[in-house]
């Protein structure tokens, strides 16, 4: 005979089975491990378009690759000297023409490497299309002299005003060594506005009161795509007479047109041996124009920080960045986002 109590114990047991089973099935998997054993640290470059791609990479490293990451806010020389000398691990956005003979003795001591080609950028000099128009005869650098009134520097009347780069950039080294070339000291003050925030207040300030401007402005940024913009025309590009514009110590620069610029990832080669599976993620992190474009212009229009700007990227141009890493890293990532 069997009792009801006998049925119960039976279901009971065939309960706990079941339980068991889908704690089993629902037990979470075991976290992945960096490659590393500390945080992979990046130079915080404070423009747009570095500050997203720090931030896009360390999203993938941390949930993707279960590391730690690490900003440490420089600027584009002395990042260039850190990454030298293994204090950074990655600098994400490198801009060869404004580094060039930096980085070609940075790369003949076997200490940095160039693994990654993320985009062509392009610098210029500009004047807004209002003053392009009010003064028709204004088309070239060489044509400045003329104007000097026109850009009238505030503390100094009797010469005009060119805004150049933030101190510590490296087009900071090219524009003074155009200056030279082009012989403007005479006419212009070379004048720094500090910091890149200060530098596109001064430029979206003077281009909302329809005053006369100009300066320098790399591209693609959320300001170039947004103000109606024209390119002062330079000499053709030179490439035996340029690499000496880029260094510090240039004795006689000579005027040269900037040439496309190539944006590229480095890391130190210590990190690029403790962290092959990184490095190897590095490397193929490329971004199409248009989508750096998009990336940009959504910055400028909603006004997010870097951190949410990337997490937009990633959410919506998924056919890119998942390329760049195995499937199984792309699926954390995903789901963390």
């Amino acid at each position: 005979m069997r009792f009801p109590f006998c049925k119960i114990l039976a279901g009971l047991a065939i309960l706990s089975a079941c339980v068991g089973t889908a704690q089993a099935a629902a037990k979470p998997a075991t976290p992945v491990q960096c490659e590393i054993d500390r945080p992979v640290k990046f130079g915080g470059m404070n423009w747009s378009s570095n500050l997203v791609m720090v931030e896009l990479e360390r999203f993938i490293m941390e949930k993707g690759y279960g590391c730690r990451t690490q900003v440490l806010p420089v600027e584009t020389l002395p990042a260039l000297a850190a990454l030298e000398r293994g204090d950074l691990d990655i600098n994400s956005e490198v801009w060869l023409n404004s580094v060039a003979d930096p980085w070609a003795k940075a790369v003949k001591t076997g200490k940095v490497a160039r693994i990654g080609e993320l985009y062509q950028g392009g610098e210029a000099w500009f004047i807004p299309r209002y003053t392009a128009e009010r003064l028709p005869g204004l088309k070239s650098v060489a044509d400045l002299p003329k104007y000097k009134k026109e850009f009238q520097d505030p503390e100094e009347p009797s010469k005009g005003r060119f805004y150049t780069c933030p101190a510590g950039w490296g087009c900071e080294v090219t524009n003074s060594n155009l200056y030279r070339a082009f012989k403007l000291h005479k006419s212009y003050t070379l004048y720094s506005p500090g910091t890149g925030a200060a530098q596109k207040a001064a430029i979206m300030s003077a281009y909302q009161r329809k005053q006369n401007i100009v300066f320098y402005y790399w591209y693609p940024t959320p300001l170039v795509g947004a103000l109606d913009l024209v390119k002062l025309k330079m000499p053709p590009y030179d490439a035996k007479t340029h690499p000496c514009l880029t260094s510090p110590s240039c004795k006689n620069p000579q005027p040269s047109g900037y040439p496309a610029n190539p944006v590229f990832t480095a890391v130190s080669t210590k990190f690029e041996k403790q962290a092959p599976k990184l490095t190897e993620f590095l490397s193929k992190v490329s971004i199409p124009l248009p989508e750096v474009n998009a990336t940009l212009a959504h910055m400028q229009k909603t006004g997010d920080e870097a951190p949410d700007v990337a997490k937009w990227f990633l959410k919506n141009e998924g056919a890119t960045w998942k390329q760049w890493v195995p499937a199984d890293v792309a699926q954390r990532v995903q789901a963390a986002l």
